[in-house]
């Protein structure tokens, strides 16, 4: 039995004939995705990671050693006219074998009852397989009661995970279509809240008016659904980033884990928070939990090799951003802060040789001009440091306005004028300029961070921190000790009397309504009185039953496998793989004994 079973759902294939309806099952594979994410007690890959693996032929022992997972899902998709074919398997990743399947055709218009039936049924089977773990009667609601609302929606999702400008305005032009048909469709309102909130983040449309329209669609989706983890972090985000509110960041974060504790960003952003109380360990923490959620994520390394950079540990910032470059070369934040460790380091011709040679397009002028100036400060030639002051000055008469400042900050601080760059500061602190949150702890500007002026500035911004206080919620036992007692009595008497497990189409939830239990319960009792999952459990008693009936000579005409159906298997593989974990032999090493 597994202790906490883990599992990755890879992107589910496109069996149609048209290619355009990878978006369909893009969409498909993140619902469900989310349904298995809301179980406590079971780890599910984020999407990010999961959709690293898309259309790449990689064997299923890699993949679930490169993600860290015990089960892995994979299925298929085809659409065709008002119809749906969904398959769907479950592989346990260290045997390389697959423990279950299944096939649903269904009118596309019931897609949220089907996204519901697939992942309880997946959900189940993981349970019976792998160990306790409560499920709800529901996982998957209705969104809206028009398809096409629906359908428009997950195109924008398909262009909005491309992350470039143009699938972005492709994006928003999706989620206003499926607005018109539906004004009160939550997900896509949120949609478009992560568009605005995106294009004020990357500077593409003007801060404070984008921020304010991200938080409208926001606060309407959150209120037309209360349960989608997504835009309460949402709102933490421009809690942080915008308001620099930082309790009610808090608050956010945590309902979004409380909606889904499977959900990286929000330990991502604990992290971040973490670091900026210089509680480094708790920062670390938490974003390694991060990782064990989405192990493919560039983003949550960056987050990693940030903090080993606030922590002045240059060495392993460099290492860790490299793992996010190879996964994302053109990560922009991860180039400049790798490029600061360098500065910190001393070796300040590597931050020319590399700003002055073939960039990634990501990498714009503001950020060229703005390295290039601090590095050549650092060398102290004033040359050609007043060449990219004059070329920053130019960009802040642009709309690059803030990153610019921020540079000329950094350089005239590095440059000795220190009270200059004070009072620029103090100037604008009231502003709430987004990047500030990202300096305030940096190496950097270790030369001013004991002077007063610095430090009033910092208490300023940092007066409704607090410390961030631990739930320790101790679990509750979904029986007492009298049921207990009581309902593995049943259970025993079942299996001697009725013998139950001879029908090769028991389930967990067959089984319980049986005994008059809740499976939940049944799962719990199995697992805690036990110390057996429900297959284990089960197929125990089959090994059992074959092996007495394997030695009745009225037998001896039925074959291995035949015998093996006579005892309650269903599968070839599973009675070879239970048997001999039962008993380290074989069946037919069994026999010949």
């Amino acid at each position: 039995m597994i202790d906490n079973p883990s599992i990755a759902v890879l992107p589910f294939r496109n069996m149609s004939s048209n290619i355009e309806n990878d978006y369909f099952c893009d969409g498909l594979t993140e619902e469900i995705i989310n349904a298995l994410a809301k179980i406590k007690g079971l780890k599910v890959t984020s999407r990010t990671s999961s959709f690293f693996f898309k259309n790449k032929d990689i064997p299923v022992t890699k993949i679930g050693a490169d993600l860290n997972v015990s089960i892995l899902l994979e299925g298929s998709v085809r659409l065709f006219d008002n119809t749906i074919r969904v398959t769907a398997q479950l592989i346990e990743v260290q045997g390389d074998f697959h423990f279950w399947s299944e096939t649903w055709d269904r009118k596309l218009e019931n897609i949220f009852a089907i996204q519901d039936e697939i992942s309880l049924l997946i959900a189940d089977k993981i349970r019976e397989n792998f160990g306790h773990f409560n499920i709800k009667d529901k996982l998957v609601n209705k969104q809206t009661d028009y398809i096409e609302a629906y359908q428009l929606y997950l195109k924008g999702n398909y262009h909005f995970q491309k992350w470039n400008p143009e699938d972005l305005e492709l994006a928003k032009q999706y989620y206003i279509k499926a607005l018109e048909i539906d004004a009160d469709h939550a997900q896509s309102n949120f949609g478009l809240a992560q568009y605005y909130a995106m294009m004020a983040g990357l500077g593409f449309l003007p801060k404070n008016e984008t921020y304010e329209k991200a938080r409208k669609y926001i606060n309407k989706a959150l209120k037309l659904n209360p349960q989608l983890p997504e835009a309460h972090y949402g709102l933490a985000s421009v809690s942080y980033w915008y308001e620099w509110d930082f309790e009610k960041t808090i608050q956010h974060l945590t309902k979004a884990l409380e909606v889904n504790p499977n959900f990286a960003p929000a330990y991502m952003h604990f992290a971040f928070h973490y670091c900026s109380l210089k509680r480094f360990k708790q920062a670390l923490e938490h974003i390694e939990i991060a990782i064990s959620l989405d192990p493919l994520s560039a983003e949550v390394y960056f987050a990693k090799g940030y903090i080993h950079y606030i922590m002045e540990d240059y060495e392993a910032s460099i290492s860790v951003l490299d793992t996010c470059l190879d996964l994302n070369p053109i990560n922009l934040l991860a180039i400049i802060v790798k490029a600061s460790c360098w500065l910190k380091q001393n070796k300040i011709r590597l931050v020319v040789d590399y700003f002055t040679s073939d960039l990634p397009p990501t990498i714009d002028v503001v950020t060229k001009y703005g390295m290039l100036g601090i590095a050549h400060t650092m060398l102290k030639d004033d040359e050609k440091k007043q060449v990219y002051i004059d070329l920053l000055q130019a960009e802040i008469e642009s709309s690059k306005a803030e990153r610019a400042q921020f540079f000329l900050f950094l350089i005239w601080v590095h440059s000795g004028k220190k009270r200059k760059a004070l009072k620029w500061l103090g100037g604008i602190i009231d502003t709430k300029p987004t990047l500030m949150l990202t300096m305030f702890g940096d190496p950097l500007l270790n030369s001013i961070k004991e002077d007063p002026q610095y430090k009033r500035i910092t208490d300023k911004v940092f007066a409704s921190t607090f410390t961030l206080k631990e739930k320790n919620v101790k679990k509750k036992e979904l029986l007492t000790k009298e049921q207990k007692t009581k309902y593995a009595k049943k259970l025993i008497d079942n299996i001697a009397h009725d013998s139950s497990y001879l029908n090769p189409d028991l389930t967990l939830k067959s089984l319980a309504l049986q005994l008059n239990m809740h499976p939940n319960q049944l799962s719990w009792l199995i697992n805690h009185e036990f110390n057996k999952n429900f297959s284990e459990f089960i197929n125990h008693y089959r090994v059992e039953a074959f092996k007495r009936i394997s030695k009745d000579p009225k037998n001896a005409h039925i074959t291995l496998i035949g015998l093996a159906y006579e005892s309650g298997f269903n599968s070839k593989t599973v009675f070879n793989t239970f048997f001999k974990k039962e008993t380290g032999m074989t069946p037919m090493q069994y026999l010949k004994l």
